[in-house]
């Protein structure tokens, strides 16, 4: 199997919990046949036979047949089509699978451990030294995928949790979304920094997110839907939440950044986003800055020794963004956590802002390493003002690095973690509205991976 996209795209996760979802379209008249036949031509709210609003004979409490899961796609694709407003150009295959057999294949989604973005982690304290960032999304993604959409060969797999094959309906409709962008606007090679693949997943997340919603609400109001298996997928694996808060940010604010979108100029406004993808997660989370306010171009001057060299590797920096700065605070409990929990819409389910991110106007992190295999990093953020750069400061230096991490302050802007998976020296420094963070394993390496 070979995913074309990030990882981050494609994924549907089984911990969407109450995003259960149906849909439908009206069918229109024509002079040469009567609804509810079939039409002559295809039409949106019409597939391979079953209209969306057309009562089906589908139960999964054994497990679905052949016949079965053909009916149950079929109109999961009308619905899809009429809540979307998009014509599907062809059907797309769908397999189920067993989540013993995903997890035995599981490897689509995980690369080999990479010293570089090991660097990119720990700088946001998510994933320290004693484990690696290959290892948390084995976890993360051997229990929690519910299904993924694959572009290179238009293909849907469902992962079922019981013994016979079985599908969640808000699976189904979240894939075949992903499957209808696919046909109607293609996929792109995904960016190059993480903030743009949060950013570009919060549109295709975020429009498959909303859509399930829009379906999950007719079918509590007015449609006749397939009941989804008793045990959603999820297979009870144990996963790092801090990292899967970063996955699931699209999945999250996407849907209300799609909404605001549809608000301003209905379906069309989401189409032509296809052809103007946000760059930033600052998108996503405040809908107001897309699509004028962008990204500050960060730059960081390579001041190292001759000891010291960034990775071999195009490009050798990322952009991290306001989301992984989020929750960076909130994983270390440097930021009071009931914030996550405060939604910011009718279509979120976390809210991913805070008074010390919600200014992030930019940010390139830089991994470096040693001649004797040592690793640091340099990470500058940009901020709107002096008081947002101020506030990120603080709340770096007095709540995350002095409060949570236990950090021992050596000199004005110096601090060392002497224990731990984050064990390291850190200096803080700020000019303005800049903020930057150079770490090495200890204070006299700090100047050696980049120069006061």
């Amino acid at each position: 199997m070979n995913v074309s996209r990030s990882s981050l795209v494609a994924v549907s996760f089984a911990l969407l919990l109450v995003l259960a979802g149906c849909s439908a379209p009206v069918a229109d008249a024509d002079a040469t046949w009567s609804w509810p036949d079939d039409p002559p031509t295809d039409r949106i709210g019409w597939e391979n036979g079953y209209w969306y609003n057309e009562s089906i004979d589908v139960d999964q409490s054994d497990g679905l047949n052949e016949t079965e899961q053909e009916a149950f796609v079929a109109r999961t694709m009308a619905r899809v089509e009429q809540i979307r407003q998009l014509e599907f150009d062809k059907t797309v295959p769908v397999d189920v699978v067993s989540r013993e057999d995903y997890q035995s294949n599981r490897n689509v989604f995980v690369s080999e451990p990479d010293p570089w973005e090991e660097q990119l982690y720990e700088a946001t304290f998510l994933v320290g030294e004693d484990e690696s960032v290959a290892e948390v999304f084995s976890e993360l993604y051997g229990g929690a995928i519910a299904g993924y959409y694959t572009p290179s060969n238009d293909r849907i797999v469902v992962v079922s949790d019981s013994e016979a094959p079985t599908m969640s309906r808000a699976t189904l409709a979240h894939e075949l979304v992903h499957a209808l962008q696919d046909q109607q606007f293609g996929y792109a090679a995904p960016p190059q920094t993480r903030d743009g693949t949060l950013a570009e997943d919060g549109l295709f997340e975020g429009d498959a997110n909303y859509v399930e919603s829009l379906y999950a609400e007719r079918c509590a109001a007015e449609w006749d839907c397939v009941e989804s298996p008793a045990r959603e997928a999820g297979g009870g694996s144990s996963f790092d939440f801090g990292v899967y808060l970063t996955v699931y940010a699209p999945y999250s604010e996407g849907p209300e950044f799609v909404a605001a979108l549809r608000e301003r100029g209905g379906w069309e406004a989401v189409n032509a986003a296809y052809d103007d993808v946000p760059v930033s997660s600052e998108q996503i989370l405040h809908p107001d800055a897309y699509p004028d306010e962008r990204p500050a171009n960060v730059t960081v001057p390579d001041r190292s020794s001759n000891e010291w060299s960034r990775f071999d590797r195009d490009p050798a920096t990322d952009r991290l963004g306001e989301v992984f700065a989020y929750v960076m605070f909130w994983d270390a409990r440097a930021i009071d956590q009931s914030s996550l929990r405060q939604q910011t819409g009718a279509y979120s389910r976390y809210n991913y802002s805070t008074g010390a991110t919600v200014g992030w106007a930019g940010d390139s992190v830089v991994p470096y390493r040693s001649d004797d295999g040592e690793y640091g990093y340099v990470w500058a953020t940009e901020w709107d003002t002096k008081g947002d750069a101020d506030q990120f400061r603080r709340t770096y230096e007095r709540f995350l690095l002095q409060l949570r991490m236990n950090a021992d302050r050596v000199d004005e802007s110096t601090y060392v973690i002497e224990s731990g998976p984050f064990a390291d020296a850190f200096r803080v420094t700020q000019d303005g509205t800049r903020v930057t963070i150079v770490n090495a394993p200890t204070a006299e390496q700090l100047d050696d991976v980049h120069a006061a």
